[in-house]
């Protein structure tokens, strides 16, 4: 029994980690057409799963304290928030404006990551509300952050941002479904 729900966690998680992944590949997708060397492309993917480790963990923090003091509602806000991040990346996607690509050296690094993981804090916010496997989260979001960070630079190498807003549209979609599965 314990097996299964640690399986089912380890599922949810994992689906969750690609939901927020996505974000970082569509935007790593444009950024690819940006002539970047392979050394360069490793940090970029790097730095970014390590940011969506470090927003998580912000997250969890204040969901945990929150959770202490609202614990009837946890489940409700947890839900609310993932809806509302989902709304947002749909909202993103339909606005259809033109992004301003930051250079991916030093502190446009920095600000690059940080933009791309943002959402990754709401979403440690309701992790921690629930009591989830942090570490697992942890590991689950750099990782897949990480490598869909490295598919999206170098399949933007190759191809034209035609995929840039699909897969956008794809995480906006599996975060709305995994609020709505919180709220009812």
């Amino acid at each position: 029994m314990v097996s299964s729900e640690l399986f089912g966690e380890f599922i949810t998680l994992s689906i969750m980690a690609f939901a927020l992944g996505m974000d970082a590949f569509s935007v790593s997708l444009g950024m690819g057409m940006i002539p970047l060397r392979l050394k360069r492309i490793a940090m970029i993917g790097i730095v970014i799963g390590i940011f969506h480790m470090i927003m998580p963990l912000a997250g969890v923090i204040l969901g945990d304290l929150l959770s202490h003091q609202f614990g009837t509602y946890a489940k409700g806000v947890g839900g609310l928030l993932l809806l509302l991040l989902g709304i947002q990346m749909f909202w993103g996607t339909l606005r259809e404006e033109e992004e301003n690509v930051v250079n991916p050296h030093g502190m446009g690094l920095i600000v690059f990551a940080l933009s791309v993981s943002l959402d990754s804090f709401s979403v440690g916010l309701s992790l921690g509300m629930f009591g989830a496997k942090i570490v697992l989260a942890l590991i689950l979001f750099g990782g897949a952050s990480m490598a869909l960070t490295w598919a999206g630079l170098l399949l933007g190498r190759h191809v034209r941002s035609w995929l840039g807003v699909y897969s956008e549209i794809l995480g906006a979609s599996i975060l709305l479904g995994l609020g709505l599965r919180l709220l009812f």
